[in-house]
């Protein structure tokens, strides 16, 4: 990749028309990437920008991407060469060695009065609104999110019923107390990460200045159950942390108890240690 051409500092201009950006092309492949916790959006270097928040950026070769701070890219129809490119010039906090994808198509319609929709898994809208590519972004962005978690989720279900287990049978290991911790620790922050950066519930700033085209993201948002995955995904980080809380809990019980019989076990031994002292 050319480093030496800077990403464009012009102000940034969304196109007309939805075809301009994928060179007259009527259907586009859609894929979004959560690539790790956090992406500094001041890389990017060659791409220009077409709007700043989210950063959306115009491909070399036609298509475009959205990067999201929270670890995200949505791409639109780029070539592989770009795809890589930019996924390459992105700075990633935490990558992930393999990035949680998700994958939509997209059609656009030649008539300005069609109504955008979402038909048997296919999004349909029309040419003359780039927004609406903006907020196909974002709810596409917040989908593989909820993807991402509900796989980490999924296998920390199948660590914990184990760990439980074991715990119930014994009780007096360090390694069990430090993996419950880092359980609870896990939850939080996974929540954390899901509602303080990626916001799942909150309506996308677009729409505040664009009430038009909120009923276009009241479909996403149903389409992809967005709500109800993200309440489920809240329940489960609950559950785990409550589980993982409660059994070190009783771990600690059980190591507060110990430690009083060892108190009591040594105060025994000084009154008989006393007492042999005493008579002889």
């Amino acid at each position: 990749m050319d480093s030496s051409a800077p990403i464009s500092t012009a102000a940034p201009v969304l196109p007309n028309t939805a075809t301009a950006l994928f060179q007259g092309s009527l259907t586009v492949q859609v894929r979004a990437l959560v690539l790790g916790s956090r992406i500094a959006t001041g890389g990017a270097e060659g791409f220009r920008k077409l709007s700043e928040k989210p950063l959306f950026l115009a491909g070399r070769g036609g298509g475009c991407a959205q990067v999201f701070r929270y670890g995200v890219v949505v791409l639109f129809g780029m070539s592989e060469q770009d795809e890589a490119e930019l996924c390459a010039s992105l700075s990633v906090r935490e990558p992930l060695p393999r990035p949680e994808s998700e994958q939509v198509e997209l059609r656009i319609e030649g008539d300005s009065e069609a109504d955008p929709r979402v038909e048997n898994g296919v999004i349909f809208v029309p040419n003359e609104s780039v927004r609406h590519l903006e907020l196909i972004g974002e709810a596409l962005a917040k989908s593989v999110v909820l993807a991402y978690h509900e796989s980490a989720i999924a296998s920390v279900f199948d660590r914990i019923e184990p760990l439980a287990q074991n715990l119930h049978d014994n009780l007096n290991s360090g390694k069990r107390e430090r993996e419950l911790l880092e359980y609870i620790g896990g939850a939080l922050l996974s929540e954390q990460r899901m509602v303080g950066r990626v916001e799942v519930r909150e309506k996308p700033e677009l729409l505040w200045e664009n009430t038009a085209l909120e009923r276009f993201y009241l479909r996403l948002e149903r389409e992809y159950e967005l709500r109800e995955r993200a309440t489920s995904v809240e329940r489960k980080l609950s559950l785990i942390s409550r589980s993982a809380q409660t059994a070190l809990d009783l771990l600690e019980q059980r190591s507060t108890r110990r430690v009083e019989w060892y108190i009591v076990a040594l105060i025994v031994v000084e009154i008989m240690l006393t007492l042999y002292s005493m008579l002889s």
